[in-house]
């Protein structure tokens, strides 16, 4: 028995822990006013790095169901307490104002809270399902360097001009990342579907060449 509770339990406490430190991050790194912080910040808080969490964590589910309810209560945790610590702290991450600073903006984060249990149940499952090997799979593995792909090249077209260097920058190298990473996937997945059609037809002459051979 206690063996069965911790392997249900540990998975939910690590997703959730994971959250509530995801959404901690961007705020928190907004506190401090250099190059670095403001690259965190804004990693932290743009719907990329949300999306791939959401993807990693199912991933990593032992199961669907398992993964569609771990990512759903991961990123709902995130975006309370993004919401929570975004409105109490004396600032707030660029691009992401919500009005009043001081006090918690209960109506955005029920709203964002929401949404986030909603759509984390489908990216959840997006995430496990990209454990499917070779081809099969890749589709799955393409979405989070994809959105953050598309994100990044959003962003520096329509508000790069107003922003900090180090934002622009910080997206730019996203942008150069994700890129990488979808021709990398794409690359190792039809490698691996060669390969595996190599050894197949090795295998299939092998027992040709056996059902050939005269016995003595």
């Amino acid at each position: 028995m206690p063996h069965f509770t911790l392997t249900r339990v540990a998975p939910l406490a690590g997703s959730l822990g994971v959250g509530f430190l995801f959404g901690l991050a961007g705020p928190l790194a907004e506190k401090w006013e250099n190059p670095v912080c403001a690259s965190l910040s804004v990693i932290f808080s743009d719907g990329w790095s949300w999306v791939c969490y959401a993807l990693l964590v199912g991933f990593f589910g032992r199961s669907k169901v398992e993964a569609m309810l771990l990512a759903s209560s991961g990123l709902a945790v995130g975006v309370v307490t993004y919401y929570v610590f975004k409105d109490l702290s004396p600032t707030i991450p660029t691009g992401l104002e919500s009005g009043v600073t001081g006090g918690i903006n209960y109506s955005s984060m029920l709203v964002w809270g929401t949404a986030a249990f909603i759509l984390g149940a489908p990216l959840g499952l997006l995430g496990n399902l990209a454990r499917i090997p070779s081809v099969g799979g890749l589709p799955f593995r393409l979405i989070g360097p994809l959105v953050a792909l598309v994100e990044t090249s959003m962003r520096l077209a329509a508000e790069a001009d107003g922003q900090r260097a180090a934002v622009g920058f910080t997206w730019n190298v996203i942008r150069l990342v994700a890129g990488t990473v979808v021709v990398t996937l794409i690359i190792h997945a039809i490698r691996n579907r060669w390969h595996s059609r190599r050894t197949l037809s090795a295998e299939s002459d092998e027992r040709r060449v056996t059902r050939n051979v005269p016995s003595l």
